[in-house]
C-alpha cells in the first residue's frame, strides 16, 4: 500500500474538537476512517483513547491499518457504512461513545486512482463506488436511469441549470453506445454544457459530483448517520463533521440547529406547547475552515468546513 499520499484536512482543529482528558478511557467512533489520519492524531494525543473506525472502502481500511499500526491494540476497524454506526457500536460491545467524527467526501487516494472513476481529469472506468462490493456503478446508473431520474440527480446533487438538457443528451447517446469510461461522460459534458468561464467550476466537476452522490447515496447516508449519532453519544460527547460542499454542509447545519432548538412552536403563541427540549449545544456558530497555510499546502482543504456540537 506504499506510494499513496493523503493529508487529513483541519487536523489540529479536529484534535481540539474532542477535549478528552489524558487519563480517562474514552471511545471515539470515526465513522469515515479513510486513511486514519484524524484518528492517528487523536490516538497520539490521548493514550487511553480507543477508536472504532468504520469505512465502506476496503482499500481505505488497508491504508488505515498502516497508519494506525502504532496503536493497533486500541483500534477496531469495521467495513461498513457510517449510517450503521449504532449497529457497529453494538457489535463492538458498547452502547455509547464519547465522540463521533464524520469526515464526509472522497479521499485523495480515491480521487487520484483512475481505476476508481471519481475524477473527470483521468481516463478510467466510470465506477465511483466507495464500496466496491455493491453492484451499481456510475456507468450502470447512467445507462439505465430514466430521464426524470437523471434530471433530479443533476439538478439536486450537482445544482446544474442545464440538467434537463444533459439528461436528454445522455439518453440519446447511450442508445448508440453505452457509457463506459470517465472520458465518455466528459466528452458529452463538453458538447452539451460547453467550457466553463474563468472562475467557474468546470462543468464535469458538478456532473461527477452529482453522480458520485447518487451512486453512494451520500446525502441519505449522512442524514441517517447524524440521527444515529444522537442515539449513541454520551451526554457531553461531541459530534464533529467535516463537509466539502454546500449540500452536505447545509444538512449538517440544519440538523445541528434543529437539535439545538428548545422550541419549534409557530411564532406568536403566548406559551410553548411543543415541549421540545434542546439535545445539542452548538460549539461552532460558524463553520471552521482551513487557514491560508493549509490551503496552500493542500488545495483540497479549501472547501472543507468543520462543524462541532455537544450532546446535552
Amino acid at each position: 500500500m506504499s506510494g499513496w499520499i493523503h493529508r487529513s484536512v483541519l487536523l489540529q482543529e479536529v484534535v481540539e474538537a474532542f477535549p478528552f482528558d489524558g487519563e480517562t478511557p474514552r471511545l471515539l467512533i470515526d465513522g469515515t476512517l479513510g486513511n486514519g489520519g484524524h484518528s492517528a492524531a487523536l490516538l497520539h494525543r490521548y493514550p487511553p483513547l480507543r477508536v472504532l473506525g468504520i469505512d465502506r472502502d476496503e482499500e481505505a481500511l488497508k491504508r488505515a491499518a498502516e497508519t494506525l499500526a502504532f496503536a493497533a491494540d486500541r483500534v477496531t476497524m469495521v467495513h461498513g457504512n457510517f449510517s450503521d454506526l449504532a449497529q457497529s457500536l453494538a457489535d463492538y460491545g458498547a452502547e455509547h461513545a464519547d465522540g463521533i467524527l464524520l469526515d464526509i467526501g472522497v479521499s485523495s487516494p480515491q480521487i487520484d486512482d483512475p481505476s476508481r472513476g471519481f475524477s473527470w481529469r483521468a481516463e478510467g472506468p466510470l465506477d465511483m463506488r466507495m464500496d466496491r462490493s455493491v453492484p451499481e456503478t456510475a456507468s450502470r446508473l447512467l445507462n439505465r436511469a430514466s430521464e426524470a431520474e437523471l434530471v433530479r440527480i443533476f439538478r439536486d446533487y450537482g445544482e446544474l441549470r442545464q440538467a434537463k438538457k444533459l439528461a436528454e443528451s445522455i439518453l440519446r447517446t447511450r442508445q448508440e453506445k453505452p457509457f463506459a469510461t470517465t472520458l465518455d461522460l466528459v466528452s458529452l459534458c463538453d458538447q452539451v454544457l460547453g467550457k466553463s468561464r474563468p472562475g467557474q467550476l468546470p462543468a464535469p466537476t458538478l456532473v461527477f459530483q452529482a453522480l458520485r452522490i447518487a451512486v453512494n447515496h451520500e446525502l441519505d447516508e449522512l442524514q441517517e448517520a447524524l440521527s444515529a449519532a444522537m442515539k449513541v453519544l454520551n451526554p457531553g460527547g461531541r459530534l464533529a463533521v467535516i463537509s466539502f460542499h454546500s449540500l452536505e454542509d447545509r444538512i449538517v447545519k440544519h440538523f445541528f440547529r434543529e437539535e439545538a432548538a428548545s422550541c419549534v412552536c409557530p411564532p406568536g403563541l403566548p406559551v410553548c406547547v411543543c415541549g421540545k427540549k434542546s439535545t445539542l449545544k452548538i460549539i461552532t456558530p460558524h463553520a471552521i475552515t482551513a487557514g491560508e497555510d493549509e490551503k496552500s499546502a493542500n488545495r483540497r482543504a479549501a472547501c472543507a468546513k468543520l462543524r462541532i456540537a455537544e450532546k446535552i
